[in-house]
């Protein structure tokens, strides 16, 4: 069963606000997550009224993980989201086999079964662990690999700057790569 594009954001707002100790704004939520904030904003509305989050106006205002958010299933907010919609639609257009399908009926099951198990999944058992921190990195800058690193086993200061990379064939005291198959012969770069 694939989950709407609202569900997948609700799931993920109320993730990042549960991991949250603080306050955030519909504008942190969108740029931290990647979403588009007219969404966002209309989804923060949804798990408002469905007692996930709390959103407080004003200018020291914000979103923020209810206090009881985390006793809520991922199935209660799957289902909110969702509705109870059939897996496929037998009347549009109308099935000729519905009379004596048996499909049906194994769908609604298999439904049932999928959200069972969302059911025994709390918001706050998906933010324990490394989790929970891992969201709070999301949209925070990254550190950007150094030009000059010395790769393992080498010189310093050797195969990182791109002249190194450019230039003939290595000095005789280069090492070959020890990235390849056993046996084979090292690729050393021609002129350019």
């Amino acid at each position: 069963m694939k989950l709407n594009r609202s569900t997948d954001m609700a799931l993920r707002i109320a993730m990042l606000a549960a991991a949250n100790p603080r306050r955030m704004t519909v504008d942190e939520l969108s740029d931290q997550l990647d979403l588009p904030r007219n969404h966002v904003a209309k989804v923060v509305q949804r798990l408002q009224r469905l007692g996930v989050l709390v959103t407080i106006r004003g200018r020291s205002g914000g979103v923020a993980f209810a206090e009881d958010g985390g006793n809520a299933t991922v199935g209660h907010v799957v289902r909110a989201f969702e509705g109870d919609d059939e897996v496929v639609s037998c009347d549009e257009p109308a099935c000729s086999l519905r009379a004596a399908c048996r499909l049906r009926g194994e769908l609604r099951r298999a439904r049932d079964a999928f959200l069972a198990v969302l059911d025994d999944v709390t918001l706050g058992e998906l933010v324990a662990g490394p989790t929970g921190p891992a969201l709070l990195a999301l949209g925070l800058p990254r550190p950007r690999p150094a030009t000059d690193a010395t790769p393992s086993g080498g010189p310093p200061g050797r195969g990182a700057s791109p002249s190194a990379t450019v230039s003939g064939p290595p000095e005789p005291h280069a090492t070959p790569s020890p990235v390849g198959p056993a046996g084979a012969r090292p690729v050393v770069p021609g002129p350019v």
